[in-house]
């Protein structure tokens, strides 16, 4: 709460272009051509460089031309508001043999290629609601039968469960819809629904889920059916992985457990998953930067979409040329001028915010390069050093919140892969000689113990604690723990293999 309030008095004490830069530079390279398209439909003053389409916008002279028309010969009488048209200063945007303005493009003489096709892709999917939907038509329903049975479709969460009481299914259909039906409908549905593509879905649990994709399978595997049996009756068990209770409870041999095991690990836990990780535009990552290794030199570039070819209209700034050179400068000419004005300062400002937001990637981004040079040179873990937000602030000469900014919304690609910059930040963590290592480095080995285990005597979070240490890193059996949840590697008993 009291870092809510902080980031409140901070936003208070910046202004609107402030907040507006803040902002920018939080938004990602996936979805900047969205905000620039925005920008562009507001301001009509703005426009793309050299690709810009005459018919986008409306011919700004025809505007002022209409005005004009409009007024005929009439002389701006005063009103009372004569001033505040009176001082207008339009020196600085129509000055002759000065291009600033036209040319005012956020153009960059350090990306002279980044000239790409902007066609976008455009995805065309199914949703997973949308995709069980479709199969309804395989039921003989009447129409009343269908509201039910979409209703009961719009209740499946997006990893393929049905989590919700039949009791309020049939609630939600009586108030909602005017549909009257009772539980044992509901439940008469559900089994059929249960019977759509993927396996398992429509289950209230994972025990059920689990069960109707075995139910696909062939019966007479004896695979299926000692794993059927297990999930049945020994699903508890089963979970907290004590295998000799099942064996002896279903009296199994060691092959017949291991088949019938191999068996539940094949099933799909989420049947919606797949789905649901599709329709996440988060499963799209655009990369904000670009390290190439160019024999040992690296070099780093800037996705070209951040960098577009904005400029000012070329138009506005005829309209007040025309208007500087009048004699007559009617009430409606100087309205108009103000507002042209407005838009082409407004513009101006959006140039300047992209270009800075460029300059401040860019800027943050060499510094973490230069800083974590032997990862990005080999792609070891180990090779990478502590480093928080302040030490990049320290680099950039950048506020510490920026620098944050950067690092929780922006992605590099290299040669390894593609990293959220957050993956390069790290705390450190002290060896025996007294030097500094990153934590990454500790995760990386923690993990290499782990994946190099005997499954079937997993290393305890003790053992693993003596085996770091013996390594010369200064760690406590806690710190263990920690680092191996971060990891998302259960406890030494789960991992138990047979």
């Amino acid at each position: 709460m009291l870092k809510q309030t902080q980031q409140q008095k901070l936003l208070q004490k910046l202004s609107p272009q402030q907040i507006q830069l803040m902002k920018l530079l939080q938004v990602p390279t996936a979805v900047l051509e969205e905000r620039i398209k925005e920008e562009l439909e507001e301001n009509p003053a703005l426009e793309y460089g050299e690709e810009a389409h005459e018919d986008e916008f409306k011919d700004p002279q025809e505007e002022f031309n209409s005005t004009d028309a409009e007024d005929g010969d009439d002389e701006f009488e005063p009103d009372g508001s004569e001033n505040e048209y009176d001082n207008i200063d339009i020196s600085e945007y129509v000055s002759e043999g000065d291009d600033d303005i036209a040319d005012y493009k956020l153009r960059d003489d350090n990306y002279p290629d980044q000239d790409e096709n902007k066609t976008i892709p455009v995805r065309v999917e199914t949703s997973f609601h949308e995709h069980l939907l479709s199969q309804l038509g395989m039921l003989e329903l009447d129409d009343r039968q269908n509201s039910i049975a979409e209703q009961i479709i719009g209740s499946i969460d997006d990893d393929g469960y049905l989590r919700r009481e039949v009791s309020a299914i049939v609630d939600d259909l009586s108030f909602s819809q005017n549909v009257a039906t009772d539980e044992d409908e509901i439940r008469d549905l559900i089994r059929k629904i249960q019977d759509f593509d993927p396996p398992g879905v429509a289950a209230t649990d994972l025990k059920e889920c689990l069960l109707l994709q075995l139910k696909r399978k062939p019966q007479d595997d004896p695979g299926v059916v000692g794993a059927y049996l297990i999930l049945e009756n020994y699903f508890d068990e089963f979970t907290k992985k004590h295998y000799e209770k099942i064996q002896k409870g279903l009296n199994m041999s060691d092959d017949a457990l291991k088949e019938a095991i191999g068996q539940i690990i094949r099933l799909t836990p989420k049947p919606g998953g797949n789905f649901a990780t599709l329709n996440k535009a988060e499963s799209y990552v655009v990369p904000d930067f670009f390290i190439l290794n160019n024999n040992g030199k690296l070099e780093l570039t800037l996705n070209s979409k951040n960098a577009p070819d904005l400029r000012i209209s070329e138009g506005y700034r005829d309209m007040l040329k025309e208007y500087d050179r009048g004699d007559k400068k009617d009430k409606r000419q100087k309205e108009a001028v103000l507002f042209i004005k407005q838009k082409i300062d407004a513009a101006k400002w959006f140039i300047d915010a992209i270009k800075q937001r460029q300059h401040t990637l860019l800027s943050t981004m060499e510094s973490i390069m230069a800083y974590q040079r032997e990862f990005f040179l080999t792609g070891d873990e180990t090779t990478m050093r502590p480093m928080i937000l302040k030490d990049i602030a320290d680099i950039t000469q950048l506020d510490i919140s920026t620098v944050s900014r950067v690092a929780n919304s922006k992605y590099v690609q290299t040669e390894f892969g593609t990293f959220k910059l957050k993956f390069f930040f790290s705390e450190s963590l002290s060896t025996d000689s007294g030097e500094e290592v990153s934590t990454r480095e500790v995760k990386k080995i923690l993990s290499d113990l782990i994946e190099g285990e005997n499954k079937r005597k997993p290393l305890s979070d003790e053992n693993l604690t003596k085996m770091l240490q013996d390594k010369g890193y200064n760690i406590a059996r806690r710190t263990v723990a920690k680092y191996r949840e971060q990891l998302n590697i259960p406890v030494a008993r789960l991992r138990k293999e047979l």
